[in-house]
């Protein structure tokens, strides 16, 4: 057969079963089949699809890649039969029909036609595993029965000679926000791991009698909604604000995403070393600045921060349209102080140059530099001298013993009533984890392990509202004669970039 039939011929079967695998699988899966993270971790609620995705996914390569020797395991051994062998097996009679699979009950190792071996094992029986030797690949099932001690040690066993990409697929329910796997996958950056979250509502193969029980959870027991039925981090402790409503409201955006679009500012070209005179905005999937509404002329906004400083690593601002206590824009990300600023500047002249209150508990950097780039609307409190009892006036919000409860139970207040104005998927996870300790129930703080970073934000932007004005100035400000320079930016800027350069150069005259 000439090469050029034999080329269409793999293109027709690599088209098949391209096809093939979207008809069985699920649409938030199907990126993954193609990932070569060293750690590949599914996180995710009951009936979410993430153990059948695992399962197709070591089909597919121990079928195609001659030589597997995939490890399957649990922490306890006997509870391997009736699940991941099971599902294997019926995937496998599912996906390749009429192809032979050699099974051996005894030891447990399913046996393909090409060879590759895929091998079941306890975590709980040590002599099983000294004998497996030459692993491939590592699918850990509900891993968060496991210690971290024994990931290490699948890690290690994890160094065949083969051409393959060596990967360890952990698939877990989120039982507790202090678990070692959210540590360590979730909290961290690590460019060897890829996290995946998903619900049942990723899921279209799931039963309406499945959903039906996952969803009467809300009635019946918060703990399990929170975590079998919504995916998210479970606590042990009462929330501050209402897990219930919370929960509502995180199905309610799964369903309907508020997000308009994510990226950030881009300044390099345009930056003297304090000032910005024309950014450029760019969208990226994976952006810190997310943007739910855009901005309305004559509107005000308000931006509250909360710097990275002890027991956090990110630096977040949430925007609230001052009106209606909306979130329309969230900014989260881990970087310096000055380019956190910088965001925030551009961030803030978007929105008709929003009223800032930057937390200044840790640094006075960002105000004061938000200053010398000559940012006007920034959040002022008063301030006690401490050598003659005057009082004096500094940018951002100070927090303290005094006004951190103030302005959380502010905010706590709020969201009884205006928690649907919240879009983020980021804050109400953080809402989910901020509890009301035992020790201490009269000092709410995150869950160990978890964050607050958006938390506080949000209680930072919603005090400072009173400080920004209901309606912004409508005076008319006299047209300005833009350079060719300035047109020839315009008119390659996309619509939202047009709003951010107006924003900062003035209405212009007519082009000459």
């Amino acid at each position: 057969m000439p090469d050029d039939e034999r080329m269409v011929d793999a293109s027709i079967a690599a088209l098949r079963w391209w096809r093939g695998l979207k008809a069985t699988s699920n649409e938030a899966f199907l990126p993954l089949f193609f990932d070569q993270h060293r750690f590949l971790v599914l996180c995710g609620g009951g009936g979410s699809g993430k153990s059948i995705f695992a399962g197709r996914k070591i089909l597919e390569r121990c079928a195609t890649e001659p030589g597997h020797r995939w490890l399957v395991c649990r922490k306890v051994g006997r509870t391997l039969r009736h699940s991941c062998w099971d599902q294997l097996v019926g995937q496998w009679e599912q996906a390749f029909p009429g192809e032979t699979l050699r099974q051996t009950r005894s030891d447990m190792t399913l046996t393909l036609p090409n060879g590759s071996q895929i091998l079941f094992a306890g975590l709980d029986d040590p002599e099983k595993l000294k004998s497996i030797y030459g692993i491939t690949g590592v699918w850990i099932e509900e891993a968060s029965e496991i210690a971290e001690a024994d990931l290490n040690q699948l890690d290690i066993r994890l160094r065949d000679k083969t051409p393959y990409y060596k990967q360890i697929i952990i698939t877990f329910n989120p039982i507790s926000a202090r678990h070692w796997l959210k540590q360590r996958f979730f909290d961290r950056a690590d460019e060897r791991v890829r996290t995946h979250r998903s619900t049942y509502l990723d899921n279209r193969f799931v039963t309406p009698e499945q959903v039906a029980t996952l969803e009467s959870f809300r009635e019946t027991d918060e703990y399990f909604y929170q975590v079998y039925a919504l995916g998210q981090w479970g606590v042990t402790g009462r929330t501050y604000f209402s897990a219930r409503a919370v929960q509502d409201r995180i199905v309610a955006l799964q369903r309907q995403p508020a997000a308009l679009r994510r990226g950030s500012w881009d300044y390099s070209e345009s930056d003297d070393g304090i000032h910005i005179s024309a950014p450029r905005w760019v969208d990226d999937d994976k952006g810190p600045i997310t943007i739910y509404r855009e901005p309305e002329a004559g509107r005000p906004y308000v931006i509250g921060g909360d710097t990275a400083g002890e027991g956090s690593d990110y630096f977040v601002a949430q925007v609230l349209d001052n009106i209606t206590g909306e979130q329309v824009a969230t900014l989260r990300q881990r970087c310096d102080e000055d380019d956190f600023t910088r965001q925030v500047y551009c961030l803030g002249i978007y929105y008709n140059t929003a009223l800032v209150g930057l937390e200044v508990n840790f640094s006075t950097y960002p105000t004061k530099l938000l200053q010398k780039m000559g940012y006007g609307r920034q959040y002022v409190r008063e301030v006690m001298d401490t050598f003659d009892g005057s009082i004096r006036h500094s940018y951002g919000f100070a927090t303290t013993r005094t006004t951190r409860p103030a302005i959380l139970g502010a905010l706590q207040q709020a969201m009884r009533t205006q928690l649907d104005g919240i879009n983020d998927l980021d804050t109400l996870d953080e809402m989910l984890t901020f509890i009301r300790p035992d020790k201490d129930p009269a000092r709410p703080e995150a869950e160990q392990g978890a964050h607050d970073d958006t938390i506080m934000a949000l209680a930072i932007a919603w005090h400072i509202r009173g400080q920004q004005t209901a309606t912004l100035p409508q005076k008319q400000r006299p047209k300005v004669r833009w350079t060719t320079d300035m047109w020839e930016d315009w008119h390659s800027a996309s619509a939202s970039e047009r709003l951010m350069l107006t924003a900062q150069w003035g209405e212009p005259l007519p082009e000459q």
